[in-house]
């Protein structure tokens, strides 16, 4: 048996109540980041070798290609099951909790305790 949907319910689309968190926006930007960090080392490693700005231009740009291959792929590769997600969370929160339990630190005075 399946139940019917609320007709005066509006449907809402699919993922539409799903955000993003900053870090899953942001992922795209650290592989890219990281595979031009490579590209650019092998680049001067190249280049300072070499001296051929062609040969350094090719070089920067297969490691660039290879480097982000590779770190999508592992991207791809290692996601996050339910346990770890709620470990993780769990962790943040006490993290919070922490954090709002600390008392401010007081400036240094002398220790008049002997």
């Amino acid at each position: 048996m399946t139940s019917k949907p609320d007709p005066k319910k509006p449907l809402e689309p699919l993922g539409a109540a799903y955000q993003p968190s900053r870090r899953e926006i942001l992922r795209p930007a650290e592989l890219v980041g990281g595979a031009g960090i490579g590209a650019v080392f092998v680049g001067l490693v190249v280049l300072l070798t070499t001296q051929q700005l062609v040969l350094t231009l090719v070089s920067t740009g297969i490691t660039f290609i290879v480097v982000l291959m590779v770190l999508a792929l592992f991207a791809m590769g290692s996601k996050q099951d339910a346990e770890e997600t709620a470990d993780i969370e769990q962790q943040d929160d006490a993290a919070v909790k922490k954090q709002a339990t600390a008392e401010p630190e007081s400036p240094d005075a002398p220790d008049t305790t002997h």
